[in-house]
């Protein structure tokens, strides 16, 4: 249980800076003209990207826990959606 409440303490502190810069870049792409759908594929692939790199840096720590795998395979989620809504010109 003390390993829970680490990872989410952890993930309570990084992830609204990952937030922010994500939002950020949707925003910026959207204020330059960006296809909406375009912007949040963008959005969702680096915004997984950027949460699954910072999954990577506590892998060592946490990789055992079944609610870090969990959340390892969303962001990973998140980043197929992202190359979805790239590829999907409909």
């Amino acid at each position: 249980m003390g390993d829970l409440r680490v990872l989410r303490d952890y993930l309570m502190l990084t992830v609204p800076h990952i937030t922010a810069l994500a939002g950020a870049i949707l925003g910026i792409l959207l204020v330059l003209g960006v296809e909406v759908n375009t912007a949040l594929g963008i959005f969702a692939l680096s915004y997984g990207f950027m949460l699954l790199i910072l999954g990577l840096v506590v892998a060592p720590h946490f990789s055992r826990m079944l609610w870090y795998r969990v959340m390892m395979v969303f962001f990973a989620l998140l980043m197929l959606l992202g190359v979805v809504l790239l590829l999907d010109r409909g």
